[in-house]
């Protein structure tokens, strides 16, 4: 049965993460499958690790799966390379990847703009051997700054997320202080004020952070939420993460935004490892 803890998760918008999630499906059948679990939103990494730019028929056919599946993108990656994988995004790495970063801007923003998607991740990428470290932060703030230009175009937000040292020793932004500067840079350098921290409480605990005292201090700053336990990664209940206070925290302190379940299914289907959130909270209000 669900935890007592989660009675007053309808005062949440959850939206599930169909590139962590229901992965056993095909990516087409993901969005219906949420649907079917009672979610009426998704949020996705860029699907086509591949290609930055997927023909038109990929981009049409995901379009229509969901929409037939009567669920809303609320949240969705730029290209980012291997993701799952070894890289942890492409916007700073000079060369061949930040081109392909460059050449998805603006496919990714009209993608999110054809379903009304509000907001877009920029994943900063690991630091490259025997490249000044100044020299991969002027090119993100370069590739940063046309992706926020394209997420305002579009009347979107800009998302920059910290990760965690433990699993992504070699990305920059592994705590909450280190996103909120790039977060600050961007919007200095654009004038535009739309980019955001995402605050993923899983990448916060994993780097041994005070998740109350970043709440308290980033929750005006924060564009979007991300949630696994910790450790594991699992579902809520699966770790030691008071999730349920944590995100209690957020609300009194303003938050309304988007909480989305990033989490492993572990070993079982995903269809099962919602078991932790009362059917009626799940359906966004």
């Amino acid at each position: 049965m669900p935890g007592a803890e989660w009675s007053a998760a309808a005062e949440q918008r959850f939206d599930v993460n169909l590139s962590i999630l229901f992965t056993e499906l095909p990516l087409l059948e993901r969005p219906a499958a949420a649907a079917a679990a009672g979610f009426t939103a998704v949020e996705l990494w860029w699907p086509w690790a591949d290609s930055p730019t997927p023909g038109q028929s990929a981009l049409d056919g995901l379009r229509k799966a969901v929409e037939d599946a009567g669920v809303r993108l609320t949240g969705l990656n730029f290209y980012a390379g291997q993701l799952p994988g070894p890289d942890r995004g492409a916007l700073s790495i000079p060369g061949e990847e930040s081109e392909r970063f460059r050449a998805n801007v603006e496919v990714a923003a009209d993608f999110a703009e054809s379903l009304g998607c509000p907001a877009l991740n920029a994943l900063y990428g690991n630091r490259v051997d025997g490249v000044d470290p100044a020299e991969q932060d002027a090119l993100a703030l370069e590739n940063l700054t046309l992706a926020a230009r394209a997420a305002h175009r579009i009347g979107a937000i800009l998302l920059v997320e910290a990760l965690n040292r433990p699993e992504s020793p070699r990305y920059p932004l592994v705590s909450a202080p280190a996103a909120v500067r790039v977060v600050d840079a961007v919007n200095a350098a654009t004038g535009l004020g739309n980019a955001r921290f995402l605050m993923d409480l899983y990448h916060l605990s994993r780097n041994g952070e005070d998740l109350p005292a970043v709440i308290e201090r980033y929750a005006a700053r924060t564009g979007h939420v991300q949630i696994a336990d910790d450790p594991g990664r699992g579902a809520p209940g699966t770790g030691s993460l008071p999730l349920a206070d944590l995100l209690g925290r957020l609300r009194k302190a303003g938050y309304a935004g988007w909480v989305g379940l990033e989490y492993k299914p572990g070993d079982r289907p995903s269809a099962e490892v919602f078991d932790w959130l009362p059917a009626e909270a799940r359906p966004a209000r």
